[in-house]
């Protein structure tokens, strides 16, 4: 038989849905989400299927043998007879037709088959829960049972509402679960869930548990333990239960030159803390610490399931038997560090994310910010990098920021980096074949420049040209980020993933307008020019010291979107803050423009692409006038 696929099917869960294409083949069924999250059944382990009309489509329920139970909904009319005849086909069974009640009553029959509970009113079918999602059950009085379940199975970043209750009234005249006197029909319904459900001792024992885990997404001290379908963290005031078909992937990242290693979860769908999404869990361990553990297993569940994933006990360090035991019994597979090395030689840099300190793991097929907030960047998602100047003076000249922007135009700022890892980053980037913003710059001077200069002191030619001019009226042109490279804008935030943008360039030029005389600036930090004698550049510093005169002709430089941004808040700013320094004007201005939407910033953008395409045709025609040229390097003409 040959494939059938179909798009837009929802895995239905208990709470909400996730999209993506099912695939019936002969090997069995497959559904892949958009987010990268799959599940396959193989065609032995198909137990029965279903056909349910719900509201507006039809759902497939596919059972496999251990019990648990696929649901998928977002097929049409159409579709019914070509799929009945595709697991026919392929699998040799006929779909059945179950009918879903809409009497709206709430009083009807109980049926427990395997781990699912069917509510049944008149025959058909009302609603449907699993039973492993069940985490406690308890008789309330003498007729109510309360079943509560673990937290955030399957709730998705779109679904603000999960199952976390159910109430069932069994009245004593029940003929279902008959009791006596002494053992009323709730509490033999009670003692069926817990018999069937995971609850307490009577759920499966633990394979391996790891006691007092300090887990810093969701934060909080856990006991782990490792169960055949699933892992849980239970703490003091949580307790999560996550099915292994929850997870995506592990990665296992030691720490830059700390004693600790981080061990992070992938999930899709995440778990969920009150209205707090966690698609990752970061766990994190002592790096030397060793443990010794024997799985809670029979060989022969070892040797028939487990053969060569598993091994019946380990020694060794703490996080690599977690991760082994934990790779063995989900099957995920484990990221490790990649090729990169920082100038300290670990696997990450230090940097901040969100005004959150962490690092940030460059991987071969991603980056990964730790520890909070998690951010798992993959190469694919990515549309370009940049390499941004942190600061225009002071301290902040010893670093720089990433700038990532994903395809989906959501956009991430890793700040404070130390500028020595540069060329290292760079580097690494490059050789992934990604898409660097301003590469010429970024290779040959500008960003570059600064940053692979050893001097710590050296003059920053970026710097003294703003120092020597007046931020208001200058409109000298910054060699560093020149108008032929300018994508007519700073990339804004839009997503809500991060409270900046790359604009810092126009926030920059605020900062240093301190005016100074320029005798002042061409003699300062005489220790720098020094410095750069030494290094075998002795004529470098002094052709520096001349400035070119500047044509009185040439056309005014085009202004950026923060510039006109900040010629018309810049008075209202003074007048609100009366005796504010100049500088932090400056940086005030700098800080709401980061702040801004795109739609607040459209006008002052629009603003800049009227006066770049000004300036543009302005250039054209002054380089296309006759000029004359000296003889020498420089103009002598005033």
């Amino acid at each position: 038989m040959a494939d059938h696929r179909f798009s837009n099917i929802l895995l239905v869960g208990r709470g909400g849905s996730n999209s993506g294409d099912l695939r019936v083949h002969p090997g069995g069924i497959k559904w892949t989400s958009k987010g990268g999250k799959a599940v396959e059944v193989d065609k032995s382990d198909i137990d029965g299927v279903t056909w349910m009309k719900v509201p507006k489509t039809y759902q497939l329920g596919v059972r496999i043998k251990d019990g648990l139970l696929y649901k998928f909904t977002g097929f049409r009319e159409q579709d019914v007879s070509s799929l009945t005849s595709s697991i026919q086909g392929n699998f040799g069974k006929t779909p059945e037709e179950k009918q879903l009640s809409i009497s709206g009553h709430n009083w009807g029959e109980v049926d427990l088959d395997g781990n699912m509970l069917t509510f049944l009113v008149g025959s058909k079918q009302a609603f449907e829960v699993s039973l492993a999602d069940v985490s406690q059950t308890q008789v309330q009085g003498k007729n109510d049972v309360m079943l509560t379940f673990h937290m955030d199975d399957t709730a998705t970043a779109n679904e603000k509402d999960s199952l976390m209750e159910i109430s069932f009234y069994v009245p004593n005249t029940n003929t279902q679960y008959v009791g006596d006197e002494t053992r009323p029909s709730a509490q033999v319904f009670h003692e069926k869930i817990q018999s069937m459900a995971d609850v307490g001792a009577s759920g499966e024992e633990a394979v391996a548990t790891f006691d007092g885990i300090a887990v810093l997404t969701p934060r909080g001290r856990y006991s782990v333990e490792l169960h055949i379908s699933f892992f849980r963290l239970q703490g003091q005031a949580n307790d999560f239960k996550i099915q292994y078909s929850s997870v995506v992937r592990l990665f296992l990242l030691p720490k830059s030159n700390q004693p600790h290693t981080f061990v992070v979860v992938t999930l899709d769908p995440p778990i969920r803390k009150g209205q707090t999404l966690y698609p990752h869990i970061v766990l994190q361990f002592e790096t030397d610490f060793v443990v010794e553990s024997t799985l809670s297993m029979s060989e022969d569940l070892l040797n028939n399931k487990y053969k060569e994933k598993l091994q019946l006990s380990y020694k060794g360090l703490i996080h690599e038997v977690f991760t082994t035991i934990l790779r063995g019994l989900s099957g995920a597979k484990v990221t490790r560090p990649g090729k990169f090395r920082s100038r300290q030689n670990g696997y990450a840099v230090k940097s901040s994310l969100k005004a959150e300190d962490g690092v940030l793991f460059p991987l071969e097929k991603g980056f990964f910010f730790l520890p909070k907030p998690p951010t798992l960047i993959l190469n694919d998602e990515i549309d370009f990098v940049e390499f941004e100047r942190h600061g225009a003076g002071g301290t902040s000249m010893h670093y720089f920021d990433l700038v990532v922007k994903l395809k989906n135009d959501q956009e991430h700022v890793f700040r404070n980096i130390q500028k020595n890892e540069y060329d290292g980053l760079f580097d690494f980037i490059s050789k992934k074949e990604l898409k660097i913003l301003h590469i010429n710059q970024a290779t040959e001077g500008g960003v570059a420049s600064v940053l692979r200069s050893e001097d710590d002191d050296a003059v920053d030619p970026h710097l003294e040209r703003i120092r020597n001019s007046n931020a208001d009226e200058s409109d000298e042109e910054d060699e560093d980020f020149v108008a032929e490279k300018d994508d007519g804008g700073s990339p804004t935030d839009d997503s809500g993933e991060d409270d900046s943008d790359a604009s810092d360039s126009g926030g920059e030029k605020e900062k240093p307008v301190k005016k100074e005389p320029k005798k002042e600036a061409s003699t300062s930090k005489p220790s720098s020019a020094k410095k750069r004698t030494k290094d075998g550049d002795e004529d470098g510093p002094k052709k520096r010291k001349p400035k070119k005169k500047k044509d009185p002709n040439a056309p005014k430089k085009a202004l950026s979107g923060f510039m006109f941004f900040s010629n018309s808040e810049r008075d209202n700013l003074r007048k609100s803050n009366p005796g504010m320094a100049f500088t932090d004007v400056g940086r005030a201005l700098g800080e709401r423009w980061r702040s801004m939407t795109a739609e607040e910033k459209e006008p002052f953008e629009a603003k800049a692409r009227v006066d770049q395409k000004r300036y543009k045709e302005a250039m054209a025609d002054y380089k296309s006038a006759p000029m004359i040229v000296d003889s020498g390097h420089e103009s002598d003409s005033e």
